[in-house]
Formats: C-alpha cells, sequence, structure tokens
C-alpha cells in the first residue's frame, strides 16, 4: 500500500478517447469519469484536473463535456478531423505532454489516467523532476512499459463495476 499524504498537491489528465475506446472494447461499457477522478484525487488536494475530448461535426458530446465540468473537470476541446479517404484523427497526446510539463512545477503528483504507451517519455521526464507519477487505466489495454515506469499502476479492471457505466 504506497500512502498518498493529504496535503500532496494533485493534477488529474484525463485521456478521454484512451477511455473511453476501452471500456467500449472490453465491456459495452462508458466510463464512470465521477469515479475515476474520486480514485485520482485520493484525497489529497485538487490542483487542477483536464479531460481532452473531441468534438464531432454533430455535436452529440456536448452534454457528456457539460458533464464533465459540473464534475470539476476542465475540459480541452479540440475538432476531430476527417481526412480525405475517410480517416478520422483527433490526437491529444502532445496536447496532454505540453499540459503535463506545464503544471508539473505547482504539484508533487501527476495522475494521467490513459494506458497509451506514447506516454513513458512523459513519465520519465516528470520522475526525473521529482514528480510522483501514477496512472489509472484498464490493464489489458495498458502499455506493460508504461506500468513499469510509473511509481504506481491503478487498474480499473480490479473493480469494473465501480468505474463504469453499462449502456
Amino acid at each position: 500500500m504506497i500512502i498518498k499524504h493529504i496535503g500532496q498537491r494533485v493534477a488529474v489528465l484525463i485521456d478521454v478517447q484512451n477511455l473511453y475506446h476501452s471500456a467500449k472494447n472490453l465491456y459495452r461499457a462508458r466510463v464512470n469519469f465521477r469515479e475515476i477522478l474520486k480514485l485520482a484525487v485520493g484525497g489529497r488536494n485538487l490542483i487542477r484536473a483536464f479531460a481532452y475530448v473531441v468534438r464531432t461535426k454533430t455535436g452529440e458530446e456536448k452534454p457528456f463535456f457539460e458533464a464533465l465540468t459540473k464534475l470539476g473537470i476542465e475540459t480541452r476541446v479540440r475538432n476531430l478531423q476527417e481526412f480525405y479517404g475517410g480517416l478520422k484523427k483527433a490526437d491529444w497526446d502532445v496536447g496532454i505532454v505540453i499540459d503535463a510539463i506545464r503544471i508539473a512545477p505547482g504539484v508533487d503528483t501527476l495522475v494521467l489516467a490513459s494506458g497509451d504507451g506514447d506516454f513513458v517519455a512523459l513519465v520519465e521526464y516528470l520522475k526525473n523532476q521529482g514528480k510522483r507519477t501514477e496512472i489509472i487505466a484498464f490493464g489489458k489495454t495498458t502499455s506493460l512499459r508504461l506500468k513499469e515506469m510509473a511509481d504506481e499502476f491503478i487498474d480499473l479492471e480490479r473493480n469494473p463495476e465501480k468505474y463504469l457505466l453499462k449502456r
């Protein structure tokens, strides 16, 4: 058991697409972001929480964005890009890295809710800056290297009924 000191200042960065697709593919369910945030903060001092989301042309996700805001999570919104040939892309990796590096000096712990192996270098950098790093994600879809690099890996699959909303 790792002690999480009450006074620790925490930033939470949520890779919504990563968690959404993992929950959908593994459980055919949606993510309970209220419980994810509670787990990430762990009774400590939340400085800021960001959710990285994608806006589609239809705008059907607007109520979801509003729900995140009501939870105290700031949404970072990027428009879905559609390329010739039907390829769709909305990559937040660079934005997440920049926010993490920008906010790191003001916090003790960075909690990244993502299993994306692209964040291994970020976690390594943050640890070299003396920051505690925690990863929250679904074990089956999380990069092994990311799990190993973080100070703590919290597997949402240990208690799926708490962190998922059935469709």
